[in-house]
């Protein structure tokens, strides 16, 4: 597989048709002729949507997409847990990294947002959120919650970006991708009651502007998750370990104990005060269904 393409491909802008992956492949739209995942460990550029999965949810420009594995060849029974590997980690690192992903739809998905024949590229999306579920087959499946992208980059490869012969347009400004870091009264008062200090290692980060920490919602708001925004779903946490939490990189255990889910390595014992009350619900959706 060549460098990783992301963004717009130049000659083909969103609705454009084609007859079939073949075609899809060469015109560098979705560069792989099987599978419904462009990518590998390093990042995914580009999805099928074509209603392979039971467990896929199309909203048009959100959609809930279903992973890769677990299937036997030509059949859309899962049979197996999917794994966190190739296309599935590749998604989430496009997440943790901020790269788009451009999702082609194919005859076969949801009727109001698919083509009636053919493949039909549908522009840029983010992947917002993943997690892993029981699925309808009752195998676990890797999920991923994508919405269009309405400000698209059309930066196609990092390197000789704007030297000549480079197939991208040099004339927009590249959009700065940010994590956002929830901020509502319940969770700047759990950082006040922690006085900005990491629940994990303790720190805080002393600014100009004064102390800073983030709120870690253990079970995300709104879309995919719809955790409640109460004290006891929030953590006070540094920017390192908020975003280790929300890869499901660490986690903490039934005993308090915050590990790192690769090699369940102990890091320490999570930081409490009884003015804080943590609901173990909360934390066991975590282990459920971030970490891997």
């Amino acid at each position: 597989m060549a460098k990783r393409t992301y963004g717009e491909i130049a000659g083909f802008p969103p609705g454009s048709m084609f007859a079939d992956r073949r075609a899809l492949y060469d015109a560098g739209v979705h560069r792989v002729l099987q599978g419904g995942i462009c990518g590998g460990k390093d990042g995914s550029e580009s999805i099928v949507v074509s209603g392979g999965y039971p467990d896929d949810e199309d909203y048009g420009n959100e959609l809930i997409y279903t992973g890769h594995g677990g299937r036997l060849p030509d059949s859309d029974v899962h049979v197996a847990d999917q794994e966190f590997i190739v296309g599935n980690a590749g998604l989430a690192r496009s997440s943790t990294d901020g790269n788009p992903v451009r999702v082609i739809r194919g005859a076969g998905g949801v009727p109001d947002h698919s083509p009636p024949s053919g493949f039909r590229y549908d522009g840029l999306f983010r992947v917002a959120d993943y997690w892993h579920a029981t699925g309808r087959d009752g195998f676990r499946v890797w999920r991923f919650y994508l919405v269009q992208d309405d400000q698209p980059e059309l930066l196609l490869d990092d390197e000789g970006f704007g030297a000549p012969g480079h197939r991208g347009p040099v004339d927009r400004t590249q959009a700065t991708i940010q994590r956002l870091a929830r901020s509502t009264a319940k969770a700047q008062r759990v950082k006040a009651l922690h006085r900005h200090n990491c629940q994990v290692c303790g720190i805080c980060i002393e600014t100009p502007a004064g102390r800073y920490a983030e709120a870690a919602h253990i079970q995300g708001l709104g879309k995919p998750h719809h955790g409640p925004d109460l004290a006891g779903n929030i953590l006070c946490l540094c920017p390192n370990h908020h975003v280790m939490f929300d890869t499901g990189a660490i986690y903490v255990d039934h005993g308090w104990t915050v590990r790192y889910s690769a090699n369940d390595e102990e890091i320490g014992e999570l930081r409490r005060m009884p003015s804080h009350v943590i609901d173990v619900t909360y934390l066991a959706y975590h282990r459920m269904h971030v970490v891997p």
